[in-house]
């Protein structure tokens, strides 16, 4: 069994930043593909980013590349998802994702 638990949400104008942090425990995902997933109100949930287990490989959806970072602490099981030039097309639930598990997400709110 694999825990999940996103932090880092909130309210953010249009430009701004957040990290969102994805803090792992039960088995350890240091050996492991990491994803982040968001869900925007009335859509359906998307990819956004993912990291390799050694933090060496990632990849993007288009709509945010070069504005997000994905990235890993394998010693503290936590991903992190750093967001610059934040919009309002930004605006969805932020999900953690390892395989089959997922933290119960945190909301990303983003003013024009």
């Amino acid at each position: 069994q694999v825990q999940l638990v996103e932090s880092g949400g909130g309210l953010a104008q249009t430009g701004g930043s957040l990290r969102l942090s994805c803090a792992a425990s039960g088995r350890t995902t240091s050996k492991y593909n990491m994803n982040w997933f968001r869900q925007a109100p009335g859509k359906e949930r998307e990819f956004v980013a993912a990291i390799s287990w050694s933090g060496g490989i990632t990849s993007y959806v288009d709509s945010v590349k070069g504005r997000f970072t994905i990235s890993r602490d394998n010693a503290k099981n936590t991903v992190y998802l750093q967001m610059n030039s934040l919009k309002p097309e930004d605006t969805a639930v932020y999900y953690c994702n390892h395989q089959n598990y997922w933290g119960q997400g945190t909301q990303v709110t983003v003013s024009s």
